[in-house]
């Protein structure tokens, strides 16, 4: 039994069920005791998940996965029972308060969702259990057996993997993109809808640098998601190699790429940007160096600054260092107390380090200490001009001042030096 968890619970790790990655610190997730991953909930609150195949045996050939049909690999498989009774084990011993099933697509989508469900079913009536079941959706699963996962679970997903249908068919030529998941993400976004079932919410995947796609293209489809099927939230992974033996010649994809695409999400989904705003480079894909948010305001000097004192929210949200939580509290501490001075926008929450060259106070920069200053150069010598008799060196302390104070540095990348 403790082998079979191991696989199945270890086969699982790569379908995503919290926030994303660490953008940094190599490629291993957050994962306490193996099998339990944290997760967070639509209200804030963090989850410590199960998260489990029902059984790897897969007849599908996705080049992506470890679990495909090609591929030499032990099998095995939970039936409801075994997995019902491993869950309440650990939910028991307080080290899982919920449940994220998967599998692999054993024959017939609608014979291996049966058997998910199933589980499902003996937590809920057999052991009354109330707490959160994530189910996934498996392609070409009827829309009878949707409506039966989403009565169970309180949230159900299924993966896209690809933005669109030739990148689809790279990594999994067995799946239909526009007859089979496209119209499955219309079922459930349907079934979501109904107040009398217990899933509110769905959610998708995607395998980040396996096709050859660029960011620019899964975010289009994200968008187009969240518009025209009410989607929850996109997860992005980070393509890893399998194994040796995949057939597909992409190179494991950096975490960086990853968490750019978070964040360009974020901004879609929280601070009221529109796909055509984000700033991509010549190849499609989010710079990796710059942040989204930052890149789009090195590229809109118009802008900025910003009197934080009298700007609305929505303006405010385009700051960089500036996120919801800290533009509603600036706004509502302004209309109470007052703002006096860095220390308030820091308790507020904003990143000062990053926000203060776009913002004015009273009509005045905000004070910049020498320490904050990140100069891309080492040398003692003066650096060309930037406005008229101006020579700057580095180390100094430096107030920048008139038409360019929205400037930060590293210079945006139209200024020499």
């Amino acid at each position: 039994m403790l082998d079979k968890t191991s696989l199945l619970a270890g086969s699982a790790r790569f379908d995503l069920c919290g926030a994303c990655s660490q953008a940094a610190g190599g490629r291993q997730r957050s994962v306490d005791d193996r099998w339990i991953y944290p997760a967070a909930l639509p209200d804030g609150r963090t989850i410590r998940l199960l998260k489990v195949l029902q059984t790897n045996v897969c007849t599908k050939d996705c080049q992506y996965c470890e679990n495909r049909a090609s591929r030499d690999v032990r099998r095995e498989s939970f039936s409801p029972e075994e997995l019902a009774k491993l869950f309440l084990s650990l939910h028991r011993a307080d080290k899982a308060g919920g449940l994220f099933l998967s599998s692999g697509v054993a024959g017939r989508a609608d014979t291996v969702m049966a058997r998910m469900i199933a589980t499902a079913e003996i937590l809920r009536r057999r052991h009354r259990f109330h707490g959160y079941i994530h189910m996934k959706i498996l392609p070409g699963a009827s829309r009878a057996a949707i409506e039966r996962a989403a009565q169970l679970s309180n949230r159900i997903s299924i993966n896209l993997e690809a933005p669109g249908p030739g990148r689809l068919e790279r990594i999994a030529g067995e799946k239909d993109f526009l007859r089979e998941l496209l119209p499955q993400t219309e079922w459930i976004q349907q079934v979501v809808a109904d107040p009398k079932t217990r899933a509110n919410s769905h959610t998708t995947q995607f395998v980040v640098g396996a096709s050859g796609e660029s960011d620019r293209e899964i975010l289009k489809w994200t968008d187009w998601l969240y518009k025209g099927r009410g989607l929850y939230r996109a997860y992005y992974s980070a393509y890893e190699v399998p194994d040796e033996d995949t057939r597909l010649d992409a190179p494991p994809t950096p975490l960086m790429r990853e968490h750019r695409l978070y964040q360009s999400d974020f901004l879609l989904r929280k601070y009221g940007f529109g796909l055509d705003e984000l700033v991509f480079e010549g190849t499609g894909d989010l710079s990796l160096k710059v942040d989204p948010k930052e890149r789009w305001a090195q590229e809109h000097a118009e802008w900025f600054p910003v009197e934080i004192l009298t700007a609305p929210q929505e303006l405010l949200l385009r700051v960089p260092g500036l996120g919801p939580v800290s533009a509603k509290r600036i706004c509502s501490w302004r209309r109470q107390n007052g703002l006096r001075g860095p220390d308030d926008l820091r308790k507020a929450g904003l990143v000062l380090k990053k926000a203060a060259p776009y913002l004015l106070l009273k009509g005045k920069p905000l004070p910049i200490q020498p320490s904050q200053l990140a100069l891309p150069f080492s040398s003692d010598s003066p650096i060309p001009s930037l406005a008229g008799d101006l020579q700057i060196t580095p180390g100094s302390n430096v107030q920048v001042t008139g038409a360019r104070r929205w400037l930060r540095v590293p210079w945006p990348r139209r200024c020499t030096g």
